[in-house]
């Protein structure tokens, strides 16, 4: 049994100084129970250390930015060199253009880029810019896709296809969210009906090109160009949201592997290096609402942190050789087939989803192509599962319900560890 002594005592610590003790809520262990989670000290290539000094090889990867592994030298040199000239100016920097002309070399789709700080600000802009393009209130989403938590994008489903949004979130007024329109994922249908009962009144689509805040769960074929032909058709425009998926999946993302050509994308996570950056970018004529060029305000004291900036710059320079991707690929696929095999031989259903080095096991027969699909996963299973992994030195995830991350940095002997793990935990069950 791992001794997480000190972790407990810093979460006991941390509850009466911030709200549960986490700075983010999926970070509580809320989906999966035990004592406490996890405080880590340290990360090294695949590897995170606890303030017990348990080693642990790690699928989360900070949620998704660290692509290349912990402490990546390369990154950490130009972080360490940026910081030494300073730390924010809240001025242009010639790295800002640097890294918004790679930016644009890696997505076709993208014309002009704003930088930001968060996820949550990129899509937050990206749906004004289209309200304002188009001169319309209403927007459609998906359930159980997430687009950070501003209040419109912070709502559920009703009973029936495209109803009125409700708040899904004390503090969000209904009359804002009416405004969103939830539709399931992977149902062009249900796009089309949308639009039927609201027309002239959607001013955009946004859409996880790869949702993976249900988990990883991959768009039918021809849904994403569906949607395009669709939001073009009534006026409206289509925002692909590759916060997650951008430089993840593959070099020019999840747009990249469609083959399509969105009017707006949001970007975050790998283009950041791991420091908190984030971008909003589309057609120059949509991009040229923003001020101080167009009407269309947004602002942001640290956007285009110098820090942030080199951190990005360095990783998408590595970003660019093709060997990355192919090494992350071929691993990803080892370790995926691996367990899904092993969870075969217990006769424990699973379903697995994965594109490129995004991937999730749901304890589910599946097949798992939307939220209704998603949650029917057995979680109890999936904690279970959790904590024998855990316990033998693999991070995953807390959640049933959200994507892991192959990196870079994982070895042939680190995956045969994660399986020889996946062994022992699927006895248990």
């Amino acid at each position: 049994m791992a001794n997480t002594s000190r972790s407990e005592s810093l979460f006991d610590e941390a509850k009466q100084f911030i709200p549960g003790g986490v700075n983010s809520p999926v970070r509580a262990f809320r989906g999966v129970g035990g004592k406490s989670p996890r405080f880590i000290t340290r990360g090294s290539g695949a590897y995170l250390y606890d303030a017990d000094g348990n080693k642990l090889i790690d699928y989360v990867g900070s949620w998704g930015p660290l692509i290349l592994g912990h402490s990546h030298p390369d990154v950490v040199k130009a972080i360490s060199e940026a910081a030494s000239n300073g730390t924010s100016f809240g001025a242009p920097t010639e790295a800002e253009i640097r890294l918004a002309r790679m930016i644009c070399e890696y997505y076709p789709s993208i014309d002009r880029v704003r930088l930001v700080n968060s996820g949550t600000e990129a899509t937050m802009t990206a749906i004004r810019l289209a309200r304002a393009a188009t001169r319309r209130d209403r927007f459609v989403k998906c359930e159980g896709c997430y687009h950070g938590h501003s209040d419109a994008l912070l709502v559920k489903a009703g009973s029936g296809v495209a109803t009125l949004g409700l708040p899904d979130s004390p503090g969000v007024p209904s009359d804002l969210a009416k405004l969103t329109l939830t539709i399931p994922y992977n149902s062009l249908a249900a796009a089309e009906e949308a639009f039927a009962k609201y027309p002239d009144e959607i001013a955009c689509i946004i859409i996880e090109p790869i949702a993976g805040n249900m988990g990883c769960v991959p768009p039918a074929e021809g849904y994403l160009q569906g949607l395009l032909e669709l939001c073009h058709s009534k006026g409206a425009l289509l925002i692909i949201d590759e916060v997650m998926t951008g430089c993840r999946v593959a070099r020019g993302g999840a747009q990249s592997i469609h083959n399509i050509k969105p009017d707006i994308t949001t970007l975050g996570k790998v283009i950041g290096g791991g420091l908190p950056l984030a971008a909003v970018g589309g057609r120059a004529e949509i991009m040229d609402l923003l001020a101080p060029v167009g009407p269309v305000y947004q602002a942001g004291t640290l956007s285009g942190n110098p820090l942030a900036v080199a951190a990005g710059i360095a990783q998408l320079k590595l970003l660019a050789d093709d060997k990355v991707y192919e090494r992350l690929e071929a691993s990803s696929k080892h370790l995926t087939d691996g367990m899904t095999s092993i969870a075969g031989e217990f006769g424990v259903d699973v379903t697995t989803n994965r594109v490129g080095s995004m991937f999730t096991m749901f304890f589910n027969k599946g097949p798992v192509i939307d939220w209704d699909s998603a949650k029917r996963s057995d979680t109890a299973k999936f904690a279970t599962f959790f904590h024998a992994m855990l316990e033998q030195g693999v991070y995953l995830a807390p959640s049933q319900f959200e994507a892991a991350f192959m990196s870079y940095a994982h070895t042939d002997e680190d995956i045969e560890a994660t399986l020889k793990a996946a062994h022992e935990a699927f006895a248990k069950l």
